[in-house]
């Protein structure tokens, strides 16, 4: 079994709040990532899959591939955008870094599938100090 991982960068904006608390509680809770005018991340995100070196190619996949697979279905969508606003797969989530972890995993899980490998694991890093590691 070998492991290999594809890094991609976006930025991205976000609120943590829910609906149905009072913006006092949201602050208690959520704190400084309550503000109403929002804020944002240079985010860091890790894709990483795992598999059989392919004999006749000498790859698990092709990274060309996966950067593509990537690119398309999560970072053209979550780039420069809001996540709580603009993000299709985030409507209805409390937009954490935990919840979009778990929804790049939703995303990519059967796509990566296709190619023979199996998605390991998605990481996501908020800020240099913060990340998300999400097995499935």
């Amino acid at each position: 079994m070998i492991y290999i991982t594809r890094k991609a960068s976006f930025n991205a904006a976000h609120k943590l709040s829910r609906p149905d608390w009072t913006d006092d509680h949201n602050a208690e809770v959520f704190g400084k990532c309550a503000n109403p005018n929002w804020h944002g991340h240079n985010y860091q995100l890790y894709v990483t899959v795992k598999g059989e070196v392919n004999p006749e190619t000498g790859f698990l996949v092709d990274l060309k591939w996966l950067k593509e697979v990537i690119n398309i279905n999560v970072v053209d969508k979550i780039d420069h955008r809001n996540l709580n606003l603009d993000v299709d797969f985030m409507q209805g989530k409390l937009a954490s870094t935990e919840n979009l972890a778990i929804a790049v995993w939703d995303i990519l899980f059967p796509l990566i599938g296709v190619s023979g490998a199996r998605l390991h694991s998605i990481k996501i890093y908020e800020t240099e100090n913060n990340f998300v590691e999400y097995f499935g």
